[in-house]
């Protein structure tokens, strides 16, 4: 399967470039990325995800649950807006050089800041499932960014395909919320935009009712953030992109400051940080 590589241009913000855009992608893939393995896991064995598999990842980041599809057999594209962390995601996918991933299913290479519309082509089969793993309801207007996308995934999968949308849990069973609240804090209040908000319960089923797709069921996972030291939470932490409206609001210097100062109740005697999580996932499907 060759991938159609097309530019999409991200709408504007404060997120790094260059240098920083790549240390920052870094982090995300060898710090954060791994936190929401189990979540994957977890979706991916409810939905017998394998060989018959054909999944398209929205925001799939440096590829980590690409990858693990891809191990269990199943054939992947993903779509992302930041170029570095898609480079990543390249390197993970088909670092031998090959179109062969684990398993020996076909791997589509990740799109190039593409949409989803330049994964597809002609005679290929639709996509049976649509993923968006990054978790939505936790940045203020996040769900808007989500809804073009969607539409245009949903557009290219099968009727009965799958779709799965995930979110933070309830506040009270997410240590992390905690310190997400620094994001809120320090945000411009009139910045409509990129700061943290709490989760709603209803974010995922009000996402599937915007773009007319059908529940079927959901499901919570545990996902705890666990760190090997203080400057590897803040690292990783600060590359989920929440922060970046405090810093532009602020600066950086100022929000690493909190940062820490709001991840201290979880250093543990050992010098890690744990936190506990749930997470929650939303399965719906194309009528």
């Amino acid at each position: 399967m060759t991938p159609t590589l097309v530019q999409h241009h991200p709408s504007a913000g404060s997120a790094p470039r260059g240098p920083r855009a790549r240390a920052r992608a870094r982090d995300w893939a060898e710090i954060q990325e791994r936190m929401l393995v189990p979540l994957y896991e977890a979706v991916y064995e409810r939905l017998e995800v394998g060989p018959a598999t054909r999944l398209l990842g929205l925001g799939c980041g440096a590829g980590l649950a690409l990858f693990v599809a891809a191990s269990r057999g199943a054939r992947v594209a993903g779509v992302d807006s930041d170029p570095a962390r898609i480079a990543l995601a390249r390197t993970r996918l088909r670092g031998d050089g090959t179109s062969e991933g684990r398993g020996g299913a076909d791997v589509a290479e990740a799109v190039l800041c593409g949409g989803p519309s330049a994964t597809a082509g002609a005679g290929v089969a639709p996509y049976n499932l649509v993923t968006a793993f990054e978790p939505i309801g936790c940045a203020a207007g996040d769900t808007d960014d989500l809804t073009p996308a969607l539409h245009d995934a949903v557009a290219l999968a099968g009727r009965g395909s799958a779709v799965v949308l995930t979110g933070w849990g309830p506040p009270e069973r997410c240590a992390t919320a905690a310190v997400l609240r620094v994001a809120c804090r320090l945000t411009d209040p009139l910045r409509t935009s990129g700061g943290w908000r709490q989760t709603l319960r209803d974010d995922l089923e009000d996402m599937a009712a915007r773009t007319g797709l059908r529940p079927d069921g959901s499901g919570r996972v545990a996902c705890p953030f666990g760190y090997g030291d203080m400057d590897s939470a803040v690292r990783g932490l600060l590359s989920t992109g929440l922060f970046d409206a405090a810093a532009s609001a602020t600066d950086p210097g100022q929000v690493e400051k909190e940062l820490v100062e709001a991840l201290h109740p979880f250093l543990r005697g050992d010098g890690t940080v744990w936190m506990p999580n749930v997470f929650r996932y939303l399965i719906a499907r194309k009528p």
